[in-house]
């Protein structure tokens, strides 16, 4: 096995919200100039639900905790049922340029039933192959995988210790457990140790210029033969 999973204990972020009622391109570009986000929670059990989010709570949440496997209390202003609605982060879309979020979606879930959830990949130890030379390329820098919201882990660790030059961990070398499982149709590559091709180059460029040097020199011959 090459991977292991970060245990956690689930942490249920807190998160305030309000219902709103209007919709369209304008209503939400008002709502963001007030500093907040517009938002829909929607569920297997539950009908969708338009909200707003205070953008400085929100920045706040992801500079803390990140922007993967996030599960949320939700706080619905003005609602004293008690209830408890539990939701997970499903997608944040933000501008063009990456400086602002435009919409946040949030998918209401059950603690019994899985769901899935991108996960990042990091390595640990350090590879035989990169001491030699080689170059470490993480090719998923994400795996989705499906789990009850409890078992989520914070990170999939992969030890690339015995790792050679031209070696790869592959998803089906990645075995996390009975309680999660990582969904694939092909058995598509992870992390894989690459070739060194610094040297060939160096190489390469030596030889052109040793080639030129050879044509610069053999240049005042001819001049000379000709004015002969």
């Amino acid at each position: 096995m090459h991977a292991v999973t970060e245990e956690r204990t689930l942490e249920l972020i807190e998160l305030n919200v309000k219902l709103r009622d209007t919709k369209g391109k304008g209503a939400a570009r008002k709502l963001r100039s007030s500093d907040a986000i517009p938002a829909i929670a929607y569920g297997a059990k539950t009908d969708p639900e338009m909200l707003s989010i205070k953008t400085t709570d929100f920045i706040k949440i992801i500079r803390e905790h990140g922007s993967t496997g996030l599960f949320f209390n939700l706080k619905v202003a003005g609602d004293s049922s008690g209830k408890k609605r539990i939701a997970m982060l499903k997608d944040a879309q933000m501008d063009t340029f990456g400086l602002n979020y435009l919409h946040i979606d949030l998918h209401e879930i059950d603690m019994d039933t899985k769901v899935s959830v991108s996960i990042p990949v990091e390595t640990i130890g350090e590879s035989a192959g990169v001491k030699e030379g080689g170059l470490l390329q993480i090719i998923r820098r994400e795996l989705d995988v499906v789990c009850k919201p409890a078992d989520t882990p914070s990170s999939i660790q992969i030890d690339i210790t015995d790792l050679e030059v031209g070696d790869s961990v592959h998803i089906e070398d990645i075995d996390l457990g009975e309680n999660i499982e990582i969904p694939h149709e092909v058995n598509f590559t992870v992390v894989t140790i690459g070739t060194p091709t610094v040297e060939e180059e160096e190489v390469e460029e030596e030889d052109f210029m040793e080639e030129g040097e050879g044509e610069a020199e053999a240049a005042p011959a001819d001049e000379e033969t000709s004015e002969e």
